[in-house]
């Protein structure tokens, strides 16, 4: 059973993905790479659906962060909160992961150097390291 506070902020970040999504393409014809990345910051949320960089995320001291991006390789600074990673072909390294870490994606390769979170891998082929 997911808390309540985990479905909130899963709900808000999938819908931050599905409007990048939805506005980036509404009337046009030919589909084009939208400027930057579809990172979203709601409130204490960073909510990220990048597909296919190589880039630097900060959670500063206490932000949560949603990946549902795919193909990633993610370096964050900080101590993030709450982590819910949803994309897959992620490789992912954290340098403080505080109270939870819920992976639902596939193959994603995640390391966190600091931290005792309560950690959840509800998808397949991930790989989830203390270290």
């Amino acid at each position: 059973m997911v808390s309540n506070s985990v479905a909130t902020t899963v709900t808000a970040g999938a819908l931050v993905l599905l409007t990048t999504v939805a506005v980036s393409s509404c009337g046009s014809k030919k589909q084009e790479a939208a400027p930057g990345p579809p990172v979203a910051e709601m409130g204490n949320t960073i909510n990220d659906g990048t597909f296919g960089a190589t880039e630097t995320r900060d959670c500063a001291d206490g932000k949560s962060l949603n990946i549902g991006g795919s193909q990633n390789t993610f370096t964050v600074r900080g101590r993030c909160d709450s982590v819910i990673v949803g994309g897959d072909d992620n490789t992912i390294t954290f340098d403080t992961i505080g109270t939870e870490l819920i992976v639902a994606g596939l193959n994603n390769t995640i390391t966190y150097r600091d931290g005792e979170p309560w950690v959840q891998d509800l998808g397949e082929g991930n790989s989830i390291t203390k270290g």
